[in-house]
């Protein structure tokens, strides 16, 4: 499975996780749809679950006059997605190729304002992170 589809399947497993409090592994086997299962993916999924609380603060640290639980899920979702592959697994990905897969993302789920909200949250979060 390319990174993108994994990116976009751990989306889909966040949101449903988010909205209807499914098990990690459910949501997984659920977006799947039979294919076979992605290491980068679980990897996703299992680590924005396992760090939520400090991808939330960090994230909540870098909005403007939003709130986090008044994002649109798809963007609270894909932020967390994008902020955990910046905190844990940068050494597998480069910074910018994290905010240009989430940004493209946002395009096709997101609504109309969601891939230049992404991108500016984004690269806050980026810039705190090289700063720390």
């Amino acid at each position: 499975m390319k990174r993108r589809t994994a990116r976009e399947k751990a989306l889909q497993a966040l949101f449903q996780i988010d909205v209807s409090n499914t098990e990690p592994s459910s949501a997984i086997e659920h977006v799947l749809e039979g294919e076979a299962g992605d290491e980068y993916l679980t990897m996703l999924v299992t680590g924005v679950v396992e760090q939520k609380n400090d991808i939330d603060l960090l994230i909540k640290d870098n909005l403007e006059k939003w709130s986090i639980d008044r994002l649109a899920t798809v963007d609270r979702n894909l932020l967390r997605i994008a902020v955990y592959e910046l905190k844990y697994a940068q050494n597998d990905v480069p910074e910018n190729v994290i905010l240009d897969e989430a940004i493209e993302i946002a395009k096709i789920y997101g609504d109309d304002q969601s891939s230049r909200f992404i991108n500016g949250v984004l690269s806050k979060i980026k810039q705190k992170l090289l700063n720390d």
